[in-house]
């Protein structure tokens, strides 16, 4: 199989029931098209639930361990008791996750362009919206943690999934979308991003 040139990679990114109920779509989509990434995929609606175990239930033992050791970290610094072993946290966090996707309805698309899944995770920010970087969209729109969400053991709120690498972009695409579903096509900007020679440029 023939390896796709890299202006083709393409992420996946759901906008979570805060972002769609705080009526920053626009603001979000704006931020991913203003880099020069093209949207060829876009579904509207509840989530499946059966898709977001498969989605979410990826996470092998160290990851819930080492979640749930920070859990309980943070119960111990906010005078919560720690109840549990820490990967039942961890498993926890799946849990809550599923939960809080089906609050209410989601956004999902799939960009496509130079370096997509790094480009997004950038702009969105790390995961946690307390630390994630100032102009970056986590970092400038919400004010969730962590620590406060361990307490209130509940799923953090920060807006956005986007994949973490391109493996989990393909797997998590071809989840939620069918390859008839994402669209090919080209814009003018692409030009000016991709062409060799710029040679249809001027006139």
């Amino acid at each position: 199989m023939e390896t796709p040139h890299p202006k083709k990679e393409r992420t996946f990114v759901i906008i979570k029931p805060d972002g769609v109920q705080r009526s920053l779509i626009g603001n979000i989509i704006t931020r991913y098209e203003q880099t020069g990434l093209k949207l060829v995929g876009m579904r509207f609606g509840m989530a499946d639930t059966t898709k977001l175990w498969s989605h979410y239930n990826n996470k092998d033992d160290a990851w819930l361990v080492s979640t749930g050791t920070k859990i309980c970290e943070n119960r111990k610094a906010a005078g919560q008791d720690v109840l549990k072993e820490p990967i039942e946290y961890g498993k926890d966090v799946i849990r809550h996750l599923v939960t809080y996707m089906n609050a209410g309805p989601v956004l999902m698309m799939v960009w496509e362009g130079n370096q997509a899944v790094a480009v997004v995770k950038k702009i969105t920010g790390s995961t946690e919206p307390a630390t994630s970087d100032v102009g970056t969209i986590r970092g400038d729109y919400t004010i969730d943690s962590y620590a406060l969400s361990a307490v209130d053991e509940r799923a953090v709120r920060n807006l956005i999934h986007c994949s973490d690498q391109v493996s989990e972009a393909e797997r998590e695409i071809a989840l939620w979308f069918t390859p008839e579903e994402l669209l090919t096509y080209k814009t003018v900007h692409e030009a000016m991003l991709y062409d060799v020679n710029l040679d249809g440029v001027l006139e």
